[in-house]
C-alpha cells in the first residue's frame, strides 16, 4: 500500500471511515484503467501513441441499474461535465461517473452508454408481464482534466476496452491513488497531482451518515500551496519541474470533485453541499486561476426507490441539519486532494517532461518545523 498524508502526519480534521475513501459509502464502487504506453522522446510526435492517462470510474450503486438524488456545482467552468443539464433539471443521476482527460471525453461518454445498455440500466416499459420498449437513449456523465502537459493529448490513445476495464474492475473498499486511471499524468499545486480520495463519518448526534470524496486533481500553483496553514510551496526544496516543450499557464488544469452520501438529501442540498467543496480547495491554495475547471457533483445514495414515472416518497433531512455534512465535505475534499498528492510519483512524460512528487521527506522536515507534526496512532 502507497503511504497516505496520515502515514507522513499531516493533521487533518474529522473522523475518516474505515478504507478513507469515497468507498465508505455503501454501494459504492471504484474502478481504474491506467494506460502507460511508450518511451519518452524530447519532440513527441503529436500522433504518436505515447500515453499517461486512464479513466476513472465511480458507481454509486454498483453494476446495476439505479437512479441517484443528484446536484452539481461549478467553481469555475472552464472544463466539461457531460450530463450535467440532465442533472440540473431533473435532479437525478442515472449511471455511473466517470473521469478522463479532456480530449477522451468522446469515447468515454459513448462507452459508457454502451455499457449502461448491456448492464440494463434502462427503465423497460411493460404490458402483461412482458417488456415491450427500452429507453435506448442515456446522459452518460464524463468529467475531465487536461494532461497534456506529460500525456500525449492529441494521440487519443484511451480506447474502448480501456473504459470497460474501469467500469468492470470497480469494486468497494480501498481505492487506488495517485498516478492511476483518469488522473495518471495530472499536476496538482505544479507536484504531480492524481486521483486521490478520503471521507467522514458524522457523530451519532448528527445523523452518524457518512461523506466520501473522490478527486481528480489537476489544479494550483506552486507559490499559493498551503497544508495545515504551512507555506509548503514556498519551504519545499529540491522538487522543481523540468519543462522542455509548452506548459500551460499556472495554475491551470482543472479538478474534478465527486462527492458522495448516505444522508436522505435532496438535489438542491446536494448542490449546497457542492458549494462546499470550494472550502476544502481554498484550504490548500487552489481555485483562483480562470484557466481551470472546477467542477463538482455529488449524489446521495439514500432514498433507493425515489425514480419513477409516476409518483414516489422520499425522506429528507431538514436543511438545519446539513452544517456537519458541509464541514465533512469540506474536510474530505482537503485530505483528498493531498492524498492524491502524497501517493503520487515523479513521473517523466511527453517531450521529457519531468513533474516531481512532493517529497515525503520534505513533507515530514516541514511539518515538524511549525510544530504541526501528528502521530495519529498516539493521539
Amino acid at each position: 500500500m502507497k503511504k497516505r498524508a496520515r502515514d507522513l502526519g499531516i493533521p487533518f480534521e474529522g473522523i475518516c471511515g474505515r478504507y478513507n475513501a469515497i468507498t465508505d459509502v455503501k454501494g459504492v464502487e471504484v474502478g481504474v484503467c491506467t494506460v502507460i504506453k511508450g518511451e519518452p522522446e524530447l519532440l513527441t510526435p503529436v500522433d504518436s501513441d505515447f500515453a499517461r492517462t486512464g479513466v476513472t470510474a465511480i458507481l454509486p450503486r454498483g453494476k446495476k441499474r439505479s437512479a441517484v438524488f443528484a446536484g452539481r456545482h461549478d467553481l469555475n467552468g472552464n472544463g466539461e461535465l457531460t450530463g450535467s443539464h440532465w442533472i440540473d433539471d431533473s435532479g437525478f443521476l442515472h449511471g455511473p461517473v466517470m473521469i478522463t482527460n479532456t480530449n477522451s471525453v468522446g469515447i468515454v461518454r459513448d462507452t459508457t452508454a454502451k455499457w449502461m445498455i448491456q448492464n440494463k440500466f434502462f427503465y423497460p416499459t411493460y404490458k402483461d408481464g412482458k417488456e415491450i420498449e427500452r429507453l435506448g437513449y442515456f446522459y452518460p456523465t464524463v468529467g475531465e482534466t487536461y494532461d497534456g502537459v506529460l500525456n500525449n493529448i492529441t494521440g487519443f490513445n484511451v480506447k474502448e476496452e480501456h473504459v470497460l476495464e474501469a467500469l468492470e474492475t470497480a469494486k468497494s473498499g480501498p481505492v487506488p491513488e495517485g498516478n492511476v486511471g483518469g488522473g495518471t499524468g495530472m499536476r496538482c499545486h505544479m507536484f504531480k497531482g492524481g486521483t486521490g480520495t478520503s471521507s467522514r463519518v458524522l457523530l451519532p448526534e448528527d445523523g452518524g451518515y457518512t461523506v466520501g470524496v473522490l478527486v481528480q486533481a489537476n489544479h494550483g500553483t506552486r507559490e499559493k500551496f498551503e497544508i495545515a496553514g504551512i507555506p509548503f510551496g514556498k519551504e519545499v526544496k529540491n522538487a522543481e519541474p523540468i519543462i522542455n516543450t509548452y506548459d500551460t499557464n499556472p495554475g491551470d488544469g482543472s479538478i474534478i470533485v465527486v462527492v458522495a452520501t448516505d444522508a436522505p438529501v435532496l438535489p438542491w442540498q446536494l448542490k449546497k453541499i457542492c458549494r462546499r467543496v470550494t472550502i476544502g480547495i481554498g484550504r490548500l491554495g487552489g481555485g483562483y486561476e480562470n484557466g481551470s475547471g472546477d467542477i463538482f457533483i455529488a449524489f446521495s445514495t439514500a432514498n433507493e426507490d425515489a425514480f419513477s414515472y409516476t409518483s414516489s416518497k422520499v425522506e429528507l433531512l431538514s436543511d438545519e441539519k446539513l452544517n456537519p455534512i458541509y464541514k465533512a465535505t469540506a474536510e474530505a475534499v482537503e485530505e483528498s486532494i493531498v492524498n492524491a498528492m502524497v501517493a503520487a510519483e515523479d513521473m517523466v512524460g511527453r517531450d521529457r517532461n519531468f513533474v516531481p512528487a512532493i517529497p515525503h521527506s520534505e513533507i515530514v522536515r516541514i511539518l515538524k518545523k511549525y510544530g504541526r507534526y501528528t502521530e495519529y496512532g498516539k493521539k
